[in-house]
């Protein structure tokens, strides 16, 4: 992934923000530390670290307990992480509640992404499961950091203690497992999809432990955390955004649904945790149309659009575009789990070109031409996404973003003065965008360079 900030949180900032306005005085003052904990995380925190390698969390389940690995930390009260270890892989129980729970819901959130998709931990390669409970004082809130897991123990007011709701651990852990594949950044419309993956998979977590079908869930993301005082039944509806709560001090849910009911918004990132409503809604959908257990196709989709599809700055229209070549390469263009992944997204109000299923036939066309040397002869280099494989597609994508030659109207470098140097022309086209690049090898910017020297090893001269 590229340099994106690396903190996820369950609780959206204008549920704070509203018991900072409207509570009593030691309300408030909750509020606003727990506010001002997440800015101060979003500043400080930013994390590199490299996707697992192709391949690399395919394991067999009778390896499962070898591989998992627990550690749990108090961290007493203070803001301190990660704090005393108290309770690591193949201890006992202990007397605190909240020890336990951490460490029973991260292994089944272990549990569930190895049985269904033969994954090795968040990262693929057996990445410890560290988390810290007790955090803070009368702290309203759960966040992964890029590194662990950390939890409140809600004011009790509000809020319940946040190890409690299994659905919330395993959603902010796919929070690590988006940051090793994807990658989605956190904002806007790729934020969106990051919150709503995680409220996928959480709730498919609860779904697999207690083995229940599509038809028989809640469809609920943290039911129970939200304390007898409120008036609400959760956090968030997948099957209908916009009721989980309705409460004089939380205000009311305001997840949209459908596409004409989003919400632009400079808070929250861009709306993250607001427009997450949508995607988790097309993710309702098309599993109620599948039926069974959601986790056996809707969820193999969704996993595979992740893990080999979508890029840092995916939008809506990509991932359905991606979710429904999944479904077409896993099932076949045409069946009926395509047809069903393509329904979900249109009954949301998404727009996008699912053609035959496949990515491909009308993505990515890139075309790099260099002139000048010492020879003075031209060369050209033409590749799409019909002469690229999913994963060097993807790798492409990725690469683009990095050299960010969609961040303005046109991108150029001075020429260079070193007389016989290359001149490059790179002329990209991905959906309706279209850029072309003119520079120098000896101006050019290091990521662009990058893009010249992939494109010259994965196309045809």
């Amino acid at each position: 992934m590229g340099n994106n900030e690396v903190f996820c949180e369950i609780i959206p900032p204008h549920l704070l923000e509203e018991i900072a306005k409207r509570g009593k005085a030691h309300q408030r003052e909750r509020a606003r530390r727990a506010l001002t904990v997440s800015a101060q995380f979003r500043r400080r925190r930013r994390a590199v670290i490299p996707k697992a390698p192709s391949g690399a969390h395919r394991l067999a389940v009778g390896q499962i307990e070898k591989l998992k690995f627990r550690e749990i930390y108090d961290a007493g009260h203070r803001e301190r992480l990660p704090g005393r270890m108290v309770r690591s892989e193949g201890d006992r129980r202990i007397k605190d509640v909240a020890v336990n729970e951490a460490y029973d819901y991260s292994g089944r959130t272990y549990d569930f992404f190895q049985r269904v998709f033969g994954r090795n931990s968040l990262d693929g390669r057996g990445l410890s499961l560290k988390s810290s409970v007790h955090y803070g004082a009368h702290y309203d809130n759960a966040f992964w950091n890029g590194a662990q897991m950390v939890y409140g123990d809600g004011d009790g007011e509000f809020f319940e203690r946040f190890t409690a709701a299994l659905d919330v651990v395993g959603h902010e852990l796919t929070h690590g497992v988006v940051q090793f594949e994807a990658g989605l950044a956190y904002w806007g419309q790729p934020g969106a999809l990051n919150e709503s993956f995680a409220d996928v998979f959480g709730s498919l977590v609860k779904q697999f432990v207690v083995k229940q079908k599509a038809k028989d869930a809640d469809w609920l993301v943290g039911r129970g955390l939200l304390t007898s005082k409120i008036r609400g039944k959760a956090l968030r509806s997948l099957k209908d955004p916009g009721t989980a709560y309705d409460d004089p001090l939380l205000g009311k849910d305001p997840q949209p649904g459908h596409m004409k009911d989003y919400v632009a918004i400079k808070k929250d990132n861009g709306g993250v945790h607001i427009n997450s409503g949508i995607p988790n809604k097309a993710f309702y959908e098309t599993a109620i149309r599948l039926g069974g257990y959601a986790w056996e196709k809707a969820g193999r989709i969704w996993y595979a659009a992740l893990t080999e599809k979508l890029s840092e700055e995916a939008d809506f229209a990509q991932a359905a575009k991606a979710t429904t070549a999944a479904a077409a390469e896993l099932y076949g263009v045409k069946s009926r789990e395509w047809q069903a992944t393509k329904d979900g997204w249109e009954a949301v109000g998404v727009k996008f070109d699912s053609g035959d299923g496949r990515q491909g036939h009308r993505g990515i066309k890139i075309r790099l031409s260099r002139a000048g040397g010492f020879a003075g002869i031209e060369r050209i280099w033409e590749l799409d996404e019909k002469t690229l494989r999913p994963g060097k597609i993807k790798e492409l994508k990725k690469i683009v973003t990095k050299a960010r030659l969609f961040a303005s109207a046109s991108v150029s470098s001075r020429r260079s003065q070193v007389r016989d140097a290359f001149e490059y022309q790179l002329t990209i086209e991905d959906k309706d965008q279209k850029q072309t690049v003119q520079c120098a090898e000896t101006t050019a910017p290091q990521a662009l360079r990058r893009c010249f020297d992939w494109i010259q090893k994965n196309s045809l001269a």
